[in-house]
């Protein structure tokens, strides 16, 4: 219908310039234009007195408007208007048609009854004579895209039998570069690219980056997209993201964040399950969002015994999902043994000391060196690995200190420690990375002089003044919101369970008032006493390390008055000072650009080590040799030199691919002096062919902006009768200027036919023809 008005395609309006061939200059047209307008205008105004009534109101602007309009349109065409546009020359160009070959090209849900595969669709459009038409104008090059493009054999026909829709990956962005450099002295008009828009380069971001695009605007390419796959899933669940951290200790509760989406399930139920291998260790049943809503859930599991783990995190299907493999996701875990040690400082015998060690003897992971002060003047030592350690009580050397990996402080005042003890205490936290722990008590917290002391910036919480904080009166605990999902407070699995069973908890003999949390602190706990609340349990992160506050000396109850066999106070304790030293870093500490984005390696395996080196003081350890020892499938061991990255002092890297399919373990070790600094070990697995189960829905969104973007347009399947037509409206390539007339359109003369008749009518019908 546009061609038959206008006489030629819109491409061709859309590229064209629009240009005048009369001899006269424009100016000379824009001023009689003026002037007719502004001549009619003043004559209709001029006889207004002797117009009929009708015509003095605002009808005689009307009539003013249609014959200025016709006159403006007559003087338009005596300039001779006409366009001037790019065509590609006739048989002289090479138009390059790219059909995605990747394995999301294998869903059938596309063709006219949307149940054909896509890439059966998308070669049944080429040969429904699309081929055939840009044949007869051009010269045409098919070639197939996965990792890269590859040209198809065409010497038995048009080579689209090779489509297979098998390809593991969909690179549109490298394939396109791969297409400029292999047709660099050739001339190519335009592309035509069938894809579903599944763009999974760079973990499958879904756009075309900034080189491919200067690429393709530096050959003044056009690229029309057609599209393929249905934009939108009917029943489907796909699993976008898990947080769960890369090392754990043995035999820890974990927790992982899982983030899902759904179309065609709302309100439904469905199972959480996390695997180890075919061993499920935790199972949930959620109620299901909206469509397309993002939901996060939390998990909880065990992280079992030591050595590389893969979890996976899956959302069991139901009944009419097509595309399964979305469900799920693997993640690698280091699971280590490595003891952990506390440094307990007591100022005085109470239950709580008694009972929190009492809990951790059933913890082989860690172990707490403990220094109880009994008199003035003499301490009493337990835990300890060595005669001579904690001899002289609290260490004064960053060397003793920083061999723990948590302190623990209880009722013991400020002034115990030195001013340069304190000062190690500080350092402790920011530049070992350790955690430290803050116990209720009388001599503890505000009534200890910590609110005057050097480290107050270590608590985080605003200790208040004066020192009456401490109160022997029972007080209950109960959890916050931020608390409910904090597995440091985890007693059950369920959550709501969780926080019931924490407002049954035997009363604490004792609370002290911590004071206000500071700005970024957590309060996972809250007691409750004389109708007040108040911080129980609050964390915060302190440079490398962290820290907390337990307002109370009162928790031994919970052993005490309970239930025989049960578990509630240990299990706390556990994982409360798990949470000390968990996350308390070696002297090396090695990660991946994959473990650090909590991805998975795609085809392409490539993969940047990465380590942080401090030295026997933990300061960056710049002049160390690092070096990586990989472990992989089919025997793989190699060993990989780790270089300084330049940045940051002590920080190192090392690029590697990893070739094949499967987990990898990579372990960095650091020398520095002849010493060896220490080692740390990460994992990663390579996934081939994953990212082409995930986000499998037509990408419209960024097949529309690559043709805009280019200027090619987005086609839909049924529309491509007319693109060896349009097509040929391009600069690239071997083109010419064609001019086109636009005097004798259809259009116009429509258009003056109009002005004239409607004048008329409107004149007869007011009764001044």
């Amino acid at each position: 219908m546009f061609e038959f008005f206008f006489r030629y395609p819109l491409a061709s309006f859309l590229k064209g310039r629009f240009v005048l061939l009369g001899r006269w200059p424009g100016w000379v047209l824009v001023l009689l234009m003026v002037a007719a307008a502004g001549g009619l205008g003043w004559l209709i105004w001029a006889k207004r007195g002797d117009a009929a009534p009708k015509l003095r109101t605002w009808r005689a602007g009307v009539i003013w408007g249609l014959e200025a309009a016709l006159v403006v349109l007559v003087l338009l065409l005596l300039w001779e208007p006409a366009m001037t546009v790019a065509e590609l020359s006739s048989q002289q160009n090479i138009i390059a048609v790219v059909v995605d070959d990747s394995r999301s090209m294998a869903i059938a849900d596309s063709g006219s009854d949307g149940k054909a595969a896509r890439e059966v669709a998308a070669v049944k459009s080429l040969q429904d004579g699309v081929l055939v038409g840009l044949k007869k104008r051009f010269q045409v090059r098919v070639y197939r895209l996965d990792h890269g493009v590859a040209r198809l054999d065409t010497a038995a026909g048009d080579g689209l039998a090779q489509i297979a829709a098998t390809g593991t990956a969909t690179r549109i962005g490298v394939g396109l570069r791969e297409l400029a450099a292999e047709t660099s002295d050739l001339p190519v008009g335009a592309v035509v690219l069938l894809s579903d828009g599944g763009e999974n380069s760079d973990g499958g971001l879904g756009n075309i980056d900034r080189e491919t695009m200067n690429v393709l605007r530096n050959r003044r390419w056009p690229v029309h997209t057609v599209g393929f796959g249905k934009e939108r899933a009917t029943k489907d669940i796909e699993v976008e993201e898990i947080n769960v951290a890369a090392h754990a200790m043995a035999d820890s509760r974990m927790a992982a964040t899982v983030r899902f989406q759904q179309r065609g399930y709302a309100g439904q139920k469905a199972t959480l399950v996390v695997k180890d291998g075919d061993k499920a260790l935790v199972s949930r049943e959620v109620t299901l969002a909206g469509d397309g809503a993002m939901q996060t859930e939390t998990l909880f599991f065990h992280a079992g015994t030591a050595g590389a783990r893969s979890f996976a995190f899956q959302v069991l299907p139901l009944v009419g999902e097509k595309n399964l493999k979305n469900n799920a996701v693997t993640r690698p875990v280091v699971v280590s043994d490595e003891k952990r040690r506390i440094l307990y400082v007591e100022g005085e015998p109470r239950w709580e000391y008694k009972f929190i060690r009492r809990a951790e003897d059933d913890d082989k992971t860690v172990q707490v060196a403990s220094m109880l002060r009994t008199t003035e003047n003499k301490i009493y030592r337990q835990g300890i690995s060595d005669p001579k350690e904690l001899e002289s009580g609290f260490p004064v050397r960053p060397e003793d200190l920083f061999q723990y990996q948590g302190i623990i402080l209880g009722s013991v005042e400020a002034g115990y420690f030195t001013a340069s003890q304190q000062e190690l205490l500080r350092e402790f936290v920011d530049r070992r990375g350790g955690g430290v722990l803050f116990l209720g008590g009388r001599f503890s917290l505000a009534d200890g002089g910590w609110a005057g002391s050097s480290v107050t910036d270590l608590f985080p919480t605003v200790l208040p003044p004066g020192r009456s904080t401490f109160h022997r009166e029972a007080a209950t605990a109960e959890l916050t919101a931020t608390g409910a999902d904090s597995p440091v407070v985890r007693l059950v699995d369920d959550p709501v369970k969780n926080v019931d069973r924490w407002k049954k908890l035997t009363y604490m003999s004792d609370y002290q008032d911590a004071g206000a949390p500071k700005a970024g602190a957590t309060v996972l706990a809250e007691l409750k006493t004389s109708g007040r609340k108040m911080p129980l349990l609050v964390t915060q992160s302190y440079g490398r390390g962290r820290t907390a506050v337990m307002a109370t000396s009162g928790t031994w109850r919970w052993q005490m008055s309970e239930a025989l066999g049960d578990t509630a106070h240990d299990l706390f304790w556990q994982q409360l000072l798990r949470w000390v030293v968990g996350e308390t870093p070696g002297r090396v500490v090695a990660g991946s650009s994959v473990s650090e984005a909590g991805q998975t390696l795609t085809d392409d395996g490539k993969v940047r080590l990465t380590a942080s080196v401090r030295g026997i003081d933990y300061l960056p350890a710049a002049d160390a040799k690092v070096e990586a020892h990989l472990l992989g499938p089919e025997g793989l061991s190699t060993t990989v030199e780790m270089t300084p990255a330049g940045d940051v002092p002590g920080n190192f890297v090392a690029d590697w691919t990893a070739e094949k399919n499967g987990a990898y373990l990579a372990e960095v070790t650091a020398d520095g002096g002849g010493k060896e600094l220490g080692r740390d070990v990460v994992a990663f697995q390579r996934q081939d062919g994953v990212a082409e189960n995930f986000h499998t829905e037509q990408n419209r969104a960024m097949l529309e902006k690559l043709a805009a973007d280019t200027g090619g347009r987005y086609w839909k399947p049924e529309d491509l009768g007319r693109l060896p037509r349009e097509i040929s409206y391009s600069e690239a390539g071997i083109s010419i200027r064609d001019t086109k007339e636009l005097w004798n359109l259809p259009a116009v003369f429509l258009l003056l036919l109009i002005l004239m008749t409607a004048d008329w009518l409107l004149r007869r019908k007011w009764g001044v023809v």
